[in-house]
C-alpha cells in the first residue's frame, strides 16, 4: 500500500513541480555567477555554460520524442517488460551507472560556451523545460508507464522514468556545480 501511495505521489504534477523547482534553482545559481565562474572548466569538469548546454542537449530529444505518436514509440522501442521504477529507483540506477564509469558521449558533450552566450543559453534551457512541461500534459498517467524511450546510459526507460531522469539530471548537475564552487 505504501509503495502505491508513493508511486501515486510521483504523478505528472510531481514531475512538473520538480522540473520547475530544479530549473529555477539552477537558473538562479547561474545568474549569480561572475564571468570567470561561468566560463571556468575545471580539468575534465565542464564549465557552468557547458553544463547548461549539456542539459539543453539532453532535454531536446525527450521533447522531440514526446511529439511522436504512441504507436510509433511502441513500434520503435517495444513494450516495457518490467515494473516501472520509482523516482528514487531511477536515481539509484543512474548513480550505479555513473559509479561504473558511465559518462556523456557524442552529441551530449557540449562545446565551449562563453559568457556572451549565457543569456541565450539560459533562455534555451528555460524553453526546453517549459516545452517538456507542456508536452507532459498530452500524456495520460497510464501512457507514461506503457511506452518506452531509449536512454544512452540507462537503456530503455518508460516515459515516466525518462521524465524522472530529466528532473534529476538538472538537480545532479546543479549539485556538481555548487560543490565545485564551494
Amino acid at each position: 500500500m505504501l509503495q502505491q501511495l508513493c508511486y501515486f505521489m510521483e504523478d505528472r504534477k510531481f514531475i512538473e513541480h520538480l522540473l520547475t523547482t530544479n530549473a529555477d534553482h539552477l537558473v538562479a545559481f547561474v545568474d549569480q555567477q561572475n564571468e570567470f565562474e561561468f566560463e571556468k572548466a575545471d580539468g575534465s569538469k565542464w564549465s557552468t555554460g557547458q553544463t547548461v548546454e549539456h542539459l539543453i542537449r539532453s532535454l531536446a530529444p525527450v521533447n522531440l520524442a514526446l511529439l511522436l505518436p504512441a504507436f510509433l514509440l511502441r513500434t520503435l522501442f517495444g513494450k516495457p517488460n518490467r515494473e516501472p521504477r520509482s523516482y528514487s529507483g531511477l536515481v539509484q540506477r543512474y548513480h550505479q551507472k555513473l559509479a561504473a564509469g558511465g559518462r556523456a558521449s557524442g552529441r551530449f558533450i557540449p562545446p565551449r560556451i562563453t559568457n556572451e552566450q549565457r543569456s541565450a543559453k539560459l533562455k534555451a534551457f528555460r524553453k526546453q523545460v517549459d516545452t517538456l512541461k507542456s508536452r507532459l500534459k498530452n500524456w495520460s498517467e497510464a501512457e507514461l508507464d506503457h511506452y518506452l524511450l531509449p536512454h544512452p546510459l540507462l537503456g530503455k526507460l518508460t516515459i515516466r522514468e525518462m521524465l524522472f531522469f530529466s528532473v534529476y539530471h538538472i538537480e545532479h548537475h546543479h549539485t556538481v556545480l555548487k560543490n565545485r564552487n564551494s
